[in-house]
């Protein structure tokens, strides 16, 4: 099952991906909506390599996903790699320069069963479709909106 969301962000691309890159920030965020987070790179990466363990609930179950980073090459692109007890998949981030001033974000993610449960998980998931992909849809757009408010970098 795949989701892609896109938003354009009035930025330049070098903003977007140290806002995109800036792991810490995305590490509060998670914790600040109820997840816990561990980190499992140390210490701390920025690129290839970097990893973290994410527990959260979701459709009434404890769930414990893998993240890693496998491709990073800014300020164009990321790709983390996605493992859980029964499901497997990607986010891939890609980002154009549509000005110097713009740009556009791309949010590619990919879910993979691995087990019959994790089949049932993304049916579920499936049939959310479309409330899943506004809530994303928001998410970038929110992102996009704190982006463009927060103080540009000198130079």
């Amino acid at each position: 099952m795949k989701f892609v969301a896109k938003e354009d962000i009035e930025a330049p691309i070098d903003e977007v991906f140290a806002r995109i890159t800036d792991f810490h920030a995305f590490e509060r965020s998670a914790i600040r909506r109820g997840a816990e987070v561990k980190r499992l790179d140390n210490p701390p990466l920025t690129g290839p390599g970097a990893g973290w363990e994410v527990r959260f609930d979701l459709r009434g179950k404890r769930r414990i996903i893998g993240l890693e980073v496998t491709d990073f090459d800014g300020p164009e692109r990321m790709q983390l790699k996605l493992r859980s007890e029964g499901l497997k998949g990607h986010v891939l981030v890609d980002l154009v320069a549509l000005s110097r001033a713009r740009t556009r974000l791309r949010v590619e993610t990919e879910l993979k069963p691995k087990t019959l449960s994790a089949r049932l998980l993304i049916q579920s998931l499936r049939l959310a479709r479309g409330t899943i992909e506004k809530r994303l849809a928001e998410r970038m757009a929110e992102f996009a909106a704190s982006l463009e408010r927060s103080p540009k970098s000198p130079g």
